[in-house]
């Protein structure tokens, strides 16, 4: 729980830094933005301090010089590709986004169609925003891209694109998810605005990995294990060391594209001011760090959550993953192993005691770690939830905040009403009954009001959770794992 790094000093730092890249150029900035704009967990998980909505926060300060330029590829609204960590097609992200910028004072100007060919789905979702009152532009694919420079820095290439409109001179490029196609927007737009005499630029803000700190320092290991799926390698920029001398950290990507984006800036505006693709970053948040050591041990539990989340949806599709080798050897650069978080240790060693039935430890923020087993009246992550809001309320363990006579009803109605085989309760169920006893019990309700420190705290299982426990677990913010193992493995069918 130990702070790593100065949010304030990151939001002023970082606004700065880009209200400097606007002046180099004709008062027109495309800013590719990577990465979530808001809720961004990752950075606060491995950037203790970093606020989920730092990056939001960081807009608002030049909101009065800012719009926003949604991307989405038509292929990924033809195929309702799901954004995972909400559950919802990206089409609908768009109009999530919309509303979301907008409710912050946030100016969205339009959203943008790329790689559009017809598709119907595209068509209709255009229509959808024609009549929401939101105007959209179409992008084309373009035949031999993205090393076709000629072509594609031409009539017959970007030329053919829709010219997106903006009023503002930085205009933000964001999309619900990777692949949407950012990066040709910003060079399409370019390619335009020089043609009607605008001297524009485009820049890159990418969070990770931190250009000016190792390339194996845990937090850039950690991008890699975020990333594992898309097989991201950090790499030391090769380009920068040779301009200028100096060490600093891009990603494969943007070093193997970056001679052809150099092509086509060269091509557009008559010359390029990068000399790399670290150039044309503005990302300031290494300047930001004031634990070292924080973030390192922050980073290293994080590569660790993101090996057991590869090793459980291994387990739940039944379909062996590449990505999991890469995440052992991210554990084996950082030099840790999955006993790194206590709260692995604890569980496991919880679950023996009790001969191997189920067991949740959860971490608390002074670092005590308190579990929970599997009983009649509840599961173990219900269990162990009660009994960290008992250690931080200072109640004895032993007090029944939820009497064993006000579970049974609930039970009765699971089973015999309801259809569940299982009549202990849930997170979510024990939550509702904590906050009935507390109508007329002093010690529920204080310990109701040590909810919101469980944000952030470390959490895991020897078992796969139930969807309504991890949800829950998700809600209140704690971090959970869990072991690639069912309650009851014997079983072909498991209920998520």
């Amino acid at each position: 729980m130990k702070k790593g790094f100065d949010n304030n000093k990151y939001l002023s730092m970082q606004s700065e830094h880009i209200r400097e890249r606007i002046k180099k150029f004709d008062n027109k900035l495309y800013l590719e933005f990577g990465g979530k704009l808001f809720d961004d967990y990752h950075a606060s998980r491995v950037l203790p301090g970093f606020e989920p909505d730092s990056k939001l926060q960081m807009l608002l300060q030049l909101k009065d010089q800012a719009e926003i330029v949604i991307v989405i590829s038509a292929e990924d609204i033809e195929s309702n590709k799901i954004r995972g960590d909400y559950g919802i097609t990206y089409d609908l992200d768009v109009l999530r986004l919309i509303d979301a910028f907008s409710s912050r004072g946030l100016f969205v100007g339009s959203v943008c169609l790329t790689k559009y060919a017809a598709q119907p789905q595209a068509e209709l979702f255009e229509k959808k925003l024609h009549d929401l009152g939101i105007k959209s532009y179409r992008h084309y694919k373009i035949s031999g891209y993205p090393n076709d420079v000629a072509k594609i820095v031409s009539d017959e290439g970007y030329g053919k694109n829709d010219y997106i409109e903006t009023e503002r001179p930085l205009v933000v490029i964001t999309a619900p998810g990777p692949g949407s196609g950012k990066m040709a927007t910003c060079l399409s737009q370019l390619y335009h605005e020089y043609k009607l005499g605008i001297k524009a630029g485009y820049a890159k803000f990418e969070t990770f990995p931190i250009w000016n700190i190792p390339l194996k320092h845990p937090v850039n290991l950690a991008y890699e294990a975020a990333t594992a799926d898309l097989n991201d390698v950090n790499m030391i920029d090769p380009f920068h060391l040779e301009a200028y001398g100096q060490t600093t950290v891009n990603y494969n990507r943007d070093i193997e594209i970056f001679p052809v984006v150099e092509s086509m800036l060269e091509m557009i505006s008559g010359e390029s001011i990068y000399k790399s693709p670290t150039d044309m970053g503005v990302n300031m948040a290494g300047n930001c760090i004031v634990d070292d050591e924080a973030c390192r041990e922050a980073s290293k539990c994080e590569i660790i959550r993101r090996y057991y989340k590869c090793l459980c949806e291994q387990r739940i599709n039944g379909v062996a993953k590449d990505d999991l080798y890469k995440l052992e050897l991210l554990m084996n650069q950082a030099g840790i192993s999955t006993s790194y978080r206590q709260v692995v240790t604890a569980a496991a060693q919880r679950s023996e005691q009790t001969g191997g039935h189920p067991a949740v430890a959860i971490e608390l923020p002074d670092g005590k770690v308190v579990t929970g087993k599997t009983g009649n009246l509840l599961g173990a992550s219900a269990s162990a939830l009660l009994n960290a809001l008992k250690e931080l309320a200072g109640i004895d363990h032993e007090v029944d905040l939820v009497s064993a006579t006000s579970i049974a009803p609930i039970q009765k109605l699971k089973t015999d009403y309801l259809g569940s085989r299982n009549p202990r309760l849930h997170t979510d169920e024990i939550l509702i009954a904590l906050s009935t006893s507390a109508a007329d019990n002093a010690l529920a309700a204080k310990a109701l009001e040590q909810l919101p420190k469980l944000n952030g705290c470390d959490a895991h299982s020897t078992v796969i959770l139930s969807s309504v426990d991890d949800k829950m677990f998700k809600r209140l913010g704690i971090q959970l794992t869990c072991e690639p193992r069912y309650e009851e493995e014997e079983r072909l069918y498991h209920k998520s």
